[in-house]
């Protein structure tokens, strides 16, 4: 005859619920399996259908052949996309975390027209035709309209409201620049109209070795401002009372954010809302917590660059659709979902 255990016993002997901070872990290796995933398929599949072994030698072996040629092309195309992808989505989680704005992306500061603004003059007035040449117009145009922003938000008496106008007004004034040169220039916009889409398909070693600096040092300074970007978003005064720094965290994330997105969109183009979904969806299961919310969009935003970039090469074979374009098409329904949504919790 069986006795049952008391109670007590019974509580002691069960096995202890995991803990939020071990899902969020062993959610963190999930997320680098599937970015690996997806960078294998981007390596795979491209708009020309190649056997697994000629993929698989190409991997490993350089012998000149057309496959091998192809794979190689691949490789810098998804290195590019990882960087790009992590670069938009970091960027975007600082800057919806700078401004308060869960809705907010890198173009909020006008970081992507002031690179597309320095492309097109790069293009039209200084006769620059190769992508390793307008990159580092790309930055500095970013670099500049970061900078501009910071000092009419207010620079050091900055706030997030003063930055989300200022950026909104200069990407105005920069974009209607940019449309004017175009309509003027044919040659400007016959070069311009793939760029401005956002593409990875003109990756290559030179362009990732440019701006891979760039993202490494973006990267591990917006990672350390996790912490006092915590206390920035639970507002000006207890921030103060945290301790925080307000005008170093602001300067910094400003900086980091524009490094990253101005970096990403110097090689890749404006690539739109990869920025804003990925933060956004790693908030809903993170919480409020930069500390988990960096990482994950680090991980995630590749993830979904890539995997639209790999469906934009399936979608057209044998040409392909630019990533840009995907982002867009798959970004503009749930923009309006989330948009709907937090209108919805706030009623």
């Amino acid at each position: 005859m069986l006795v049952d255990s008391p109670p007590e016993q019974r509580a002691e002997t069960a096995p202890a619920p995991p803990t939020r901070r071990a899902i969020r872990v062993l959610g963190l290796f999930a997320s680098v399996a599937l970015l690996v995933l997806v960078a294998l398929a981007s390596i795979a599949i491209g708009a020309k259908s190649l056997p697994l072994g000629d993929v698989w030698h190409g991997l490993f072996h350089d012998s000149g052949t057309y496959a091998d040629v192809v794979v190689g092309d691949r490789i810098s195309r998804t290195v590019l996309g990882l960087l790009s992808g992590a670069a938009l989505g970091l960027s975007g989680a600082v800057l919806q975390a700078l401004t308060r704005n869960p809705l907010a992306d890198p173009g909020l500061l006008g970081i992507n027209a002031g690179a597309s603004a320095a492309v097109v003059t790069a293009i039209t007035y200084f006769g620059v035709t190769s992508l390793s040449g307008y990159v580092w117009f790309a930055f500095a145009g970013a670099a500049v309209v970061g900078a501009l922003v910071w000092f009419l938000g207010g620079s050091r008496g900055a706030t997030p409201v003063r930055l989300a106008l200022a950026g909104t007004a200069i990407s105005a004034a920069l974009y209607g620049y940019l449309q004017a040169v175009m309509i003027m220039d044919d040659a400007a916009l016959s070069k311009m109209r793939f760029w401005t889409v956002g593409s990875l398909a003109s990756a290559s070693g030179s362009t990732i070795a440019q701006v891979a600096p760039f993202f490494a040092v973006g990267t591990v300074t917006s990672l350390l401002l996790a912490r006092p970007l915590n206390a920035v978003a639970m507002g000006d005064d207890t921030a103060r009372a945290l301790g925080a720094n307000l005008n170093r965290t602001r300067a910094l994330a400003m900086l980091s954010a524009t490094v990253l997105c101005g970096a990403a969109t110097a090689a890749c183009g404006p690539i739109v809302f990869v920025g804003l979904m990925v933060p956004h969806v790693v908030r809903s299961f993170t919480g409020p917590d930069l500390r988990w919310i960096l990482p994950y969009a680090t991980i995630l935003s590749p993830v979904l660059l890539l995997g639209a970039d790999v469906l934009g090469r399936l979608i057209a074979r044998p040409a392909e659709l630019q990533v840009g374009i995907v982002t867009a098409v798959i970004g503009g329904p749930v923009f309006i979902y989330l948009v709907r949504r937090r209108r919805t919790t706030q009623l």
